[in-house]
């Protein structure tokens, strides 16, 4: 600056302030520095001192006191003893000499060996009289500190002298390493010290611009005159409540004199609030006060926060007309917040009617002070709104937010219809928002129904608004929002923003809805693919209950692919199947469809249940190729199943799985177990074989086959549940199956479902002996005849003799036929269960086929006949060949026997034999 004022800089000769600072700090430093070193040269001198002087003495004292000196001292040759051990002891205590002398100071140690002998030099009487001498003398080795002890006899008397002495230079030498360190860290200090003295005077130079006194007197000039040119009043109050300045705009703000420095706040004339907040010297952030006809924007803070005199500082800003444009920006930012909070709070689930309550909660509290909500019947099943311009419009009140008991509106679940004749309904045909700022006015609103109208304003109710739902150019429904706590009317700004929050809250209320016509037809869809009810058997006891995912949530959760049946057998046998598709929704429904009814298909064939999964397999692998070649990339179906066959006469179950949970077994005795069934893929991986799982299972025992949506949640693995599940199976084992299925739900159903659950529940039945009648046929033509009548007898002890005729022609087709074409033993059994059911065995696998023979054929119509016999026929292959069987339906329609007669026990009677 100085420079920018046509004078020369100088460093010997500053005038800026910055670098008078400069140059005194970096004096005062240099002094401090050359002080310090000064200091630490003279105490290192005094240190080495010390340190010589109390390790000569130490070594003098403890050779002085070394054992044997005495008697060395007294020997013929002291020399010879001592001489090797002073030179030792010397050199391990780092002193440069250790003398042992005589009482008269003749020497017998030194390193030098010439000086052996030789008087000692240096003060000896205080040690003669049992002192300790420590003197400080300059030798032919240099300054040294020597130290004389006397050596004590036994009997407390000197008899010799001994003397350690060490150079300062050898002492002072560890002391002297650390200068170059010790003079580098004075540079460094100087150094950081004079560039921190460098830096503080530079931002003074910058806050000073490197003035002098005269360009900071006109500095302060501009300043002075800066302050009192700007539009902001500024006011200084000192500590003791005494005003300090005052600009010119302050003055004008608060109508203040021109002679008001000095005087207090409090005599100024100014108003009590302005008064005591100007004396309070509290923080203050545009604090807006009223001042005569204007409204001033205050900021106060203290003086005395950066190290100021104690006091404080305000601004004064007008902001009369500020604040109208402020109040109408705060109205418009309110307006967006609440649509924008409307868009996050209004829509939260995929519920019509909760979607509704949002609405109507959410308008209550941040816009009108009671909401109500109607919907069209059609909107609230899912169904696309009709029209019914000019015929009244009826809608069902769906939600009411803020509205007392007795305030005379319509309650949840009323039907209204709204009369086109009036204002709300003939802008609800129109589609257009109504506005009555005065119900008090009753200027056609009230003829909706006049004796109502008249308890809405009686309650206070004094303003509305009505916004119909629009979604897609539909009427959904529409919403009316009342005013009564409020006192002022509804205007038209209100109206546009009723309009913009229902407009939003519609496009809501339409995604709801077609969601739940979506989710409605994918639900009918599952449900028509899953059993409705349990088919008629005797084999098994059964329950199972079925709950989609998300089910706690008003039903509206995903539409999944597990699925459970049971398929009555030939042969008085039950198949009990439970599957699951991964995923969910219509695509994860068709799938189980398709696999439910393969499962029927196939177990129509009377397999194995190892074959039967086999088959799945195949089946899953065709869908994701042709799914594959359809859609790019191709998605893999992915299923699980377990597929079990339970046989009543002989208590046995044959289980097989594929990539399934295990079921588990609750025997009779309360024992829970799992059936180790062995472990297969998941359908469609393919390429592996399944195995089966046989037991003999006591009667009363139950299977409990389930999906892993029971056992398994987001916050429960698979152990666990499995586990819990056990735990309550084994808690009351004499639970029906209808009670065990709800034990098991109340037990493991999470609050909010997020996987299907199928459960089936079957308790396994033994029939009777008595019911059951089987013989071994030789394989001879005679012994059809002999079959035939055992049959009758059989049939004849279980009152069934009107079937005999029709058994006999059956039997004797079916015998004969094996006889004929088969080899081994044959075997005949008929089973009494709701239907008669004859079985012959034999060890061939050929399957005999059903044909129609030709008018010149002498074979061929006995199978035709057993058909037109039989209720149905058909083959069931076995390890050891085949069995066909046959069942007969009572001709009048009633069953043969009940599960109670079945199952009663066993009856009295001899069981024919041949």
């Amino acid at each position: 600056m100085a420079g920018r004022y046509g004078r020369p800089r100088s460093v010997l000769r500053m005038r800026t302030v910055a670098g008078q600072v400069f140059l005194l700090q970096v004096a005062i430093v240099v002094l401090l520095v050359a002080a310090a070193m000064a200091a630490l040269v003279l105490q290192s001198r005094t240190d080495s001192e010390r340190e010589a002087s109390n390790r000569s003495v130490a070594v003098a004292r403890t050779f002085a006191s070394a054992p044997g000196l005495e008697a060395a001292l007294k020997s013929p040759d002291p020399t010879a003893v001592l001489q090797p051990r002073a030179e030792a002891a010397r050199k391990l205590s780092g002193v440069d000499f250790i003398v042992v002398m005589n009482t008269d100071g003749i020497r017998y140690t030194h390193p030098l060996t010439n000086r052996i002998g030789k008087k000692f030099v240096g003060t000896l009487k205080p040690a003669l009289a049992g002192g300790i001498v420590t003197e400080r003398i300059t030798g032919t080795i240099g300054p040294l500190v020597q130290a004389v002890v006397p050596v004590f006899g036994h009997n407390g008397k000197v008899v010799g002298l001994v003397s350690a002495g060490i150079t300062i230079r050898k002492v002072s030498g560890v002391v002297d390493q650390q200068f170059p360190l010790l003079f580098g860290a004075a540079a460094g200090v100087l150094l950081l010290t004079t560039g921190g003295t460098a830096l503080v005077s530079r931002r003074l130079r910058r806050q000073t611009h490197g003035l002098g006194p005269a360009e900071m007197t006109r500095m302060y000039e501009h300043h002075d005159a800066v302050l009192h040119a700007v539009r902001e009043g500024v006011i200084i109050v000192g500590a003791d409540g005494r005003l300090l300045l005052a600009n010119d705009e302050a003055r004008r703000l608060l109508g203040l004199a021109a002679d008001v420095e000095g005087r207090p706040v409090a005599d100024l004339g100014l108003d009590p609030d302005t008064a005591r907040l100007l004396s309070s010297g509290r923080t203050v952030t545009d604090e807006v006060h009223p001042v005569g006809d204007r409204l001033l924007a205050v900021n106060q803070r203290s003086t005395a926060q950066a190290g100021g005199p104690p006091g404080s500082v305000t601004t004064l800003r007008d902001t009369t007309e500020l604040r109208a444009l402020t109040g109408r920006a705060e109205s418009a930012r309110g307006r967006l917040k609440l649509l924008y909070d409307a868009g996050t709070e209004i829509g939260t689930t995929l519920d019509v009617v909760r979607t509704c309550e949002e609405l109507a909660e959410f308008a209550a509290a941040r816009f009108a002070d009671i909401v109500t909500v109607d919907l069209a019947e059609d909107v609230l099943t899912g169904e696309e709104p009709t029209d019914t311009a000019g015929t009244g419009t009826e809608m069902r009140r769906t939600a009411v937010s803020g509205a007392p008991p007795d305030s005379g509106l319509y309650p949840v679940g009323h039907l209204v219809r709204f009369d086109p004749s009036t204002s709300v309904g003939s802008g609800i045909d129109r589609g257009e928002p109504v506005l009555e700022p005065d119900l008090t006015a009753f200027r056609g609103w009230h003829l909706q129904n006049p004796q109502r109208a008249r308890r809405i304003v009686a309650h206070g109710i004094h303003s509305m608004i009505a916004v119909p739902l629009r979604a897609r150019g539909a009427i959904l429904g529409v919403v009316l929002f009342w005013r009564s706590q409020e006192p002022g009317p509804f205007e038209e700004e209100e109206l546009s923003l009723a309009e913009e929050l229902v407009a939003r809250a519609a496009v809501s209320i339409d995604n709801a809805r077609r969601y739940t016509r979506e989710h409605t037809m994918a639900i009918t869809l599952q449900r028509s693919l899953l059993p409705r009810a349990l088919p008629e058997q005797n084999a098994v006891e059964a329950a199972y209950r079925y709950l989609p995912a998300q089910a706690g949530r008003g039903g509206l959760g995903g539409v999944g692919g597990d699925w459970f049946d049971i398929i009555p057998l030939p042969g008085a046998r039950v198949a009990l199947v439970v599957g699951d598709v991964v995923g969910h929704g219509l695509h994860a429904a068709a799938t189980m469809g398709r696999l439910r009814t393969a499962v029927h298909n196939f177990a129509n064939l009377d397999l194995p249940p190892d074959e039967i999964l086999w088959h799945l397999d195949e089946l899953v692998t065709r869908i994701d190729q042709d799914e594959g070649a359809e859609e790019a990339g191709g998605s893999i179906t992915g299923a699980t199943c377990l597929y079990a066959i339970y046989d009543p006469a002989s208590g046995t179950c044959t289980m097989a799985r594929a990539g399934h949970v295990q079921p588990m077994v609750l025997r009779p005795d309360g024992t829970v177990e799992t059936a180790e069934v062995p472990g297969g893929p998941p359908l469609g991986l393919g390429g592996l074989p399944f195995e089966t799982w046989q037991h003999q299972l006591p009667e009363g025992s139950r299977l409990v086959l389930f999906t892993d949506g029971l056992v398994e949640d987001r916050d429960r693995d698979i152990d666990e549940g499995t586990a819990l599940l056990a735990r309550t199976l084994a808690d009351r084992p004499g639970r029906t199956p209808e009670e065990t299925c709800e034990a098991a739900l109340g037990a493991l159903l999470p609050e909010s479902p997020s996987d299907d659950i199928a459960l089936l529940v079957a308790r396994t039945r033994v029939l009777d002996a008595a019911h059951i009648a089987d013989w071994d046929v030789p394989p001879d033509p005679s012994a059809v005849a002999q079959v035939r009548a055992a049959a009758v007898r059989k049939l004849i002890e279980w009152g069934l003799a009107a079937e005999a005729f029709t058994t006999e022609l059956i039997l004797s087709e079916l015998v004969t036929n094996s006889i004929r074409y088969a080899s081994g033993p044959i075997g005949v059994r008929l089973i009494r269960d709701t239907s008669l059911i004859c079985e012959v065995s034999d060890r061939s696998s050929t399957s005999p086929h059903l044909r129609q023979a030709a008018t010149t054929d002498e074979g061929g119509r006995g199978l035709f006949l057993v058909a037109q016999l039989a209720e149905r026929w058909g083959t069931r292959y076995t390890a050891g060949g085949k069995v066909i069987w046959t069942e007969q339906a009572p001709a009048d329609g009633a069953p043969f026997a009940g599960a109670d007669d079945l199952l009663a026990g066993t009856v009295d009677g001899e069981d024919p034999g041949m």
